[in-house]
């Protein structure tokens, strides 16, 4: 075990405990490769220990009511707003990012836990006016137990996002965040428990992905699931819900459009893509990916952005002025490698980066490509890396037309001064998530979530909690 990397456990009914069989696999820091520890997988004994956990738990959780829950939640919150800097390091070391980076990450989801538990305290029914001697209301009540399902690229934000919800709404959860990261929820999960979360409410499992999302979908204690991850294996997953007849919301992959209109500051466009298009080395689903530029500045702006590109520092994201840490795998980087020479084999122009970093340690450098052709995998695969592929357009209407040509519908981005030009693309763009003259990411009081292949669904805001709760329609004649 690593210095200052936490044992990594399961956390099943309220203990820490190793998998049945004592099976594990190994936790390594993409930018050293060392080693940092071993995950315990879950073998389906614990799974159904866990999922029984929850089952048992959600009643009491339930009935218990919003002022005992927020109580609880919010002592959560306040834990990990006091303890970000220690849980962001074990996020630098595991997953890459800059520390800054992952340190603001621990306190978004810290402040995404305030917001959806004041909101579980706002989930309003109503009275509807009928006839006498009858009440007619609309009751909101939670689902049950929840199974969610992560990737790694944001080991604290993304598993929030699913626990904040699902608590505050009075479910029970099973979770399964990604092996890759396993030290930031564990983190986050003791959190929980210091608040004093009863046992059972948050039940931990990490193993075989495919294998425990089965049993947890399959089981009839399950009664609905939330995934976050690719396109293809949220069709899978989506499938196995829709066979069990389970509620779902699905945040899956994108291929991000950036449109800058003609009338765009083109430098000042291209420093701000910059910024949003490095975080995370562009492990990010909601990433600028496309970068559509009216013909009338394209050099001005490739020219730009090649310059604040070619300025990112790249390291180790616990050293100094860091901006960009690895990839997280040198399986992802591979990858992203392949998109780069399939891309310049049918004619792209490399004018930054494009080919691995030597030495130790996964990192993929800043990289900018021009001329790309319509038919490079580039253009139509996520490419989840610091990779940026510039295009120039002839009007705003063929930008739109390449836009929404995918089946990703999750974020898009646009650069204009012109008011009309700018509600020409937000009505034209086919994308749950839409931001002009910015790229910033989500926020805890605004719904996310994507259209087409992107998923269904929504996170954050208040209709972030209506997955979890069901719609109950009361009818109470006072006399039979």
């Amino acid at each position: 075990m690593a210095d200052g990397y936490p044992e990594i456990s399961l956390y099943i009914d309220g203990e820490w405990v190793k998998g049945a069989a004592g099976r594990g696999g190994a936790i390594v820091n993409p930018a050293t490769e060392e080693v940092l520890g071993q995950y315990p997988i879950a073998e389906a004994s614990d799974t159904d220990r866990a999922i029984a956990a929850a089952a048992e738990a959600f009643p009491q959780w339930r009935d218990a009511g919003p002022d005992f829950r927020s109580q609880i939640l919010l002592k959560a919150s306040a834990l990990l707003h006091q303890r970000a800097s220690e849980i962001g390091r074990v996020m630098t070391v595991e997953e890459g990012k800059p520390l800054g980076e992952a340190t603001g990450e621990v306190h978004r989801a810290a402040t995404l836990l305030q917001w959806d538990t004041e909101e579980g305290r706002r989930a309003y029914g109503r009275i509807i006016p009928s006839g006498p001697d009858e009440v007619l209301s609309v009751r909101m009540v939670p689902v049950g137990p929840v199974g969610a399902f992560l990737p790694w690229n944001f080991p604290a934000g993304g598993p929030m996002r699913k626990i904040a919800a699902a608590l505050a709404s009075g479910c029970t959860i099973v979770i399964k965040p990604s092996e890759e990261v396993p030290g930031t929820i564990v983190l986050i999960a003791k959190a929980f428990e210091e608040a004093g979360l009863p046992k059972g409410v948050l039940n931990l499992i990490f193993g075989l992905p495919d294998e425990i999302s089965r049993q947890v979908i399959a089981d009839p204690r399950i009664r609905f699931v939330a995934f976050t991850g690719s396109v293809p294996v949220g069709k899978h997953i989506a499938g196995l819900a829709a066979a069990a007849m389970k509620p779902a919301i699905m945040e899956l992959g994108g291929h991000a459009p950036v449109i800058v209109a003609p009338d765009a500051d083109p430098v000042a466009a291209a420093r701000s893509a910059v910024r949003a298009k490095i975080v995370n080395a562009g492990q990010v689903c909601t990433s600028p990916s496309r970068f559509l530029v009216h013909r009338s500045i394209a050099r001005e702006f490739t020219a730009a952005f090649v310059e604040a590109m070619r300025a990112v520092k790249v390291g180790n994201g616990l050293d100094e002025g860091v901006q960009m840490g690895p990839m997280v795998s040198e399986r992802r980087r591979v990858a992203v490698h392949k998109l780069v020479q399939e891309a310049t084999g049918r004619g792209a122009k490399v004018v930054l980066g494009g080919a691995p970093a030597e030495g130790t340690g996964y990192f993929f450098p800043p990289t900018v490509l021009i001329d790309v052709p319509a038919d490079a995998a580039l253009l139509s695969e996520e490419p989840f890396g610091p990779v940026a592929p510039i295009i120039g357009v002839d009007s705003i209407e063929e930008a739109l037309h390449i836009a929404n040509s995918l089946p990703f519908g999750l974020a898009a981005y646009a650069y204009t001064d012109s008011a009309a030009t700018a509600e020409k693309l937000i009505a034209g763009f086919e994308a749950g998530i839409l931001s002009v003259n910015h790229c910033s990411g989500s926020v805890p009081q605004a719904p996310s979530g994507g259209v087409k292949d992107s998923g269904y669904g929504r996170e954050g805001g208040h209709e972030g909690l209506h997955g979890y709760l069901v719609t109950k329609r009361v009818s109470h004649k006072l006399r039979a």
